[in-house]
């Protein structure tokens, strides 16, 4: 493809217009300058893997309504380079589905006409705040949400019939409307209407159906997913007969990808409506050999070495799965202390890896393999599998 047109403004990509060995490159380069950072050897360190799609390999983009200039014409898209208050319309973006870039234009269009006001995030007032698409990648299915304050009304009708009456080649499955008048800058539902079908699409992952929800986390590049897990899990010797702890698990997709393997799996995610979606998708998927926790990681881990967690088993391998912070310090000392022979680390940043992998050495864990994951194609983002074997 040709550079992107919003590329000169666009703070989405960082690589638009360079080779892709070059992305590639760069990205494995970083791991290796994050371990030499932190005085950190791994003996196995096997070469990049990159995405199986280089472009349209997202399956979620959230848009911000704004403008260019101070009192300039609506837009909608992504945030400006160095210009956070600044936002530009992306209805050309080359990294998600021709649907998506419809159904930006179709809504940017109907709220112009309309005359609908933006969201203002120093006055909080202003109608229009946020548009959200979600596709499922095996199934096809899309779905819409459109997010406003109440500072004024919004023709529900109108907008649904509007995206009904696109020429889409996915599955139009749910149209639904947020109402959010919280004065922060993020995604947060007071109250949620279904303007059509569901709220929610599903999704396949390595065999496994799931029920995505509106608000649920997801992995944003499913092809490139199912990869890096069927790489992670085979690091494992053998999971049959064994009791895994899933750390930081989301939707607990690799925790019911486990349960195909393990005895039983303990997935652990601190955010509420991540932790039911795991266990709906569970009984999707007739699994019964794994069980969902609701809290903080660290808190967890103390009621289990406190014995007020009576319920969660002790652990034979443990998966962590971290956000981009890594682990904090005092649950990898409650980690260590279970003294699990096998630690399996996919991480979303090599910095907090790195750091982590150094802060385990003492209790006598080293990284014997790791590899790198290009799932994000012309971005920053970087993904490593590293396994960590306690060698004393």
């Amino acid at each position: 493809m040709d550079i992107c047109k919003h590329n000169h403004f666009c703070g989405g990509c960082l690589h638009q217009g360079k080779p892709y060995d070059y992305q590639l490159a760069w990205k494995e380069e970083i791991l290796r300058s994050c371990l030499k950072e932190n005085g950190l050897t791994c003996p196995r360190i096997d070469p990049i893997e990159g995405s199986p799609s280089m472009y349209r390999y997202r399956n979620k983009m959230e848009y911000t309504f704004g403008d260019m200039e101070k009192g300039g014409e609506m837009t909608l898209g992504m945030h400006q380079k160095k210009r956070y208050m600044s936002v530009i319309t992306v209805d050309e973006c080359q990294l998600v589905d021709e649907d998506f870039n419809k159904v930006l234009r179709a809504t940017l269009d109907f709220c112009l006409e309309k005359g609908y006001t933006k969201y203002h995030k120093k006055t909080h007032e202003g109608l229009m705040r946020h548009l959200i698409v979600r596709k499922g990648y095996h199934t096809h299915e899309l779905l819409i949400n459109i997010v406003t304050s109440t500072d004024g009304s919004f023709d529900e009708e109108h907008y649904c019939n509007t995206i009904r009456a696109l020429s889409l080649d996915n599955e139009l499955v749910g149209i639904i409307h947020t109402l959010n008048d919280h004065i922060a800058d993020k995604v947060t539902c007071e109250e949620m209407r279904i303007l059509f079908g569901r709220d929610y699409y599903m999704e396949k992952i390595m065999g496994l159906d799931f029920k995505v929800s509106a608000f649920s986390f997801f992995q944003t590049n499913v092809e490139a997913v199912e990869r890096l897990y069927s790489e992670a899990l085979g690091l494992i010797d053998d999971f049959g007969g064994r009791e895994v702890m899933d750390l930081y698990c989301g939707a607990g997709t690799i925790t019911q990808t486990l349960a195909l393997k393990a005895r039983h799996v303990t997935g652990v995610e601190i955010v509420d409506d991540a932790v039911e979606s795991a266990r709906k998708n569970a009984e999707i998927n007739n699994l019964d050999n794994c069980d969902f926790v609701a809290g903080d990681v660290l808190e967890v881990l103390r009621g289990i070495k406190d014995g007020t967690r009576k319920d969660i088993p002790a652990p034979d391998v443990i998966v962590v799965d971290p956000p981009r912070v890594g682990v904090h310090p005092k649950a990898l000392d409650l980690i260590a202390g279970y003294g699990v022979p096998q630690i399996l680390y996919i991480s979303c940043n090599p910095k907090t890896l790195c750091q982590n992998v150094k802060y385990l050495e003492p209790y006598g864990y080293r990284a014997v393999y790791m590899k790198p994951f290009d799932n994000f194609p012309m971005t920053k983002h970087i993904e490593v599998v590293t396994l960590l074997m306690r060698t004393q």
